[in-house]
């Protein structure tokens, strides 16, 4: 199992550098910390009594690791889920917010577990992942890069903005697509063939 740390580390690396995408509702992001988190958090890092895109430039790889293990994991109590969940859920709330807790709820639900979808890691959730992974050891987390891939394809569904960050411009899987499937077992990747027929529709 990999430390919190390392965790941190490699969504940091899976980040990348400083991007300003007008079609990214982030905004101004680097590291994946974006402009909205460090107002929401009132990080003047530059120390000129204001927050804007300096600051963003200004983030730094071990601040960023740092803010990821304090605000996105600790602070929503990810580590009340079961150890092999821990490092998904963790990646996929510094990319969704508390809509990773409720992926994961929504999961749960189907499996049988009475839980509720509120977006908050607490006794009945951590309980609930715990009984699910007793349950079926060898496929909850697969279940959960699954329902993780499905959430992104169905934001792009919705969004045209969005789409490029699930299909390239030659068609192939966009980041978001790739990133889920860093958790899931190969044998539940997409083709390169079902992965067109599922964006087909987007024209």
């Amino acid at each position: 199992m990999k430390s919190v740390v390392t965790i941190a580390e490699d969504i940091v690396r899976r980040e990348g550098g400083y991007v300003d995408d007008p079609s990214d509702p982030g905004g101004a992001t680097k590291y994946g910390v974006t402009l909205g988190t460090l107002r929401r958090l009132k990080l003047d890092l530059t120390r000129d009594q204001k927050i804007d895109r300096d600051d963003v430039h200004a983030m730094t790889r071990l601040r960023a690791r740092d803010i990821y293990i304090r605000d996105y994991f600790k602070k929503p109590r990810l580590d009340l889920l079961p150890d092999v969940l821990q490092a998904s859920v963790f990646d996929m709330y510094v990319n969704a917010g508390a809509n990773a807790v409720e992926i994961l709820q929504r999961l749960l639900r189907d499996m049988g577990q009475m839980v509720s979808v509120d977006g908050i890691v607490g006794p009945q959730t951590a309980g609930a992942a715990e009984l699910a992974h007793a349950a079926a050891p060898q496929h909850l987390v697969d279940a959960y890069g699954i329902a993780r891939r499905n959430y992104y394809y169905r934001i792009a569904d919705r969004r045209v903005g969005s789409r490029k960050y699930a299909r390239r411009l030659d068609g192939t899987k966009g980041g978001w697509i790739v990133r889920a499937e860093e958790f899931i077992a190969p044998r539940y990747h997409l083709s390169a063939a079902e992965h067109r027929l599922r964006v087909a529709r987007w024209g």
